[in-house]
C-alpha cells in the first residue's frame, strides 16, 4: 500500500517535532550534541522544533497522513543565503543556551553547504522508530526527487549515520568528499544528487 502524503501546516508543528525527537533520540549527532540521555530527553524536542519552524516558515514538510514519517525541505537559491547565520544561534537559544554544541553543529554544516546552484535541501527526514526499515523514507522522498529530475534541479543533504548514508546513496546522492567532523564526535556526510534524465 502506497504511503499517503500531505503537506504539513502549523497545526502539525508539535506532532512533527515529536516525530523528529523520537526518530533522532539515539542518532549519533543528537547523542553528541546532548551526551547525557536524561538531558537529551528534556531538550531534544525543542532543538528539533527549530528545524520544524524553519521548514514551515521557509520551505515545506511532506508528512505521512498516518503520522509515521516526515521530510523537511527547503528550496535553496544559488548564492550565499541571507539570515542563515541566525538559525544555529536560534537552535541554541531555544533548546539549551549553555550548550555550544547546539550552535556548532549548524555552523559546521553551514560552512560546507553548496552555494553555486539552486537546489532542494533535505533538511531532515524522520520515520517513527517502529516503522523504520519499511521503505517509508524512500517513498516519502521519491516524489521530490522525481520533480527534481523533471526540473533539472539538484538535491543536497547531510547524512548523520552510515545507515542513512547508504539509503541516500541508493536514491542517487553522492558523498561530496568533505565530511563534517564534529569535535570529538561523529562524522556527518554532505551529499549531492545531480538530477537524472
Amino acid at each position: 500500500m502506497a504511503l499517503e502524503i500531505r503537506q504539513a501546516d502549523q497545526s502539525d508543528r508539535d506532532a512533527v517535532a515529536r516525530l523528529l525527537d523520537e526518530a533522532f533520540r539515539t542518532d549519533p549527532v543528537s547523542s553528541w550534541v546532548f551526551p547525557d540521555p536524561e538531558h537529551r530527553a528534556a531538550v531534544h524536542g525543542k532543538f528539533l522544533g527549530v528545524f520544524v519552524d524553519v521548514a514551515l516558515e521557509e520551505g515545506r514538510i511532506d508528512y505521512a497522513v498516518d503520522g509515521s514519517a516526515a521530510a523537511l525541505w527547503l528550496r535553496i537559491p544559488a548564492g550565499v543565503p541571507e539570515g542563515e547565520d541566525e538559525v544555529p544561534a536560534r537552535m541554541r537559544a531555544v533548546a539549551d543556551p549553555d550548550n555550544e554544541r547546539c550552535e556548532l553543529v549548524g555552523r559546521l554544516t553551514g560552512a560546507v553547504h553548496p552555494t553555486a546552484e539552486e537546489h532542494e535541501y533535505l533538511l531532515m527526514i524522520a520515520v517513527a522508530p517502529g516503522r523504520q526499515g519499511q521503505g517509508l523514507g524512500s517513498e516519502l522522498i521519491r516524489p521530490v526527487l522525481e520533480r527534481c529530475d523533471r526540473e533539472g534541479v539538484p538535491a543536497y543533504l547531510e547524512a548523520s549515520s552510515e545507515r542513512s548514508k547508504g539509503l541516500y546513496e541508493r536514491l542517487g546522492w553522492e558523498f561530496t568528499g568533505e565530511a563534517v567532523r564534529l569535535p570529538d564526535g561523529p562524522l556527518m556526510w554532505p551529499m549531492w544528487r545531480k538530477p537524472r534524465g
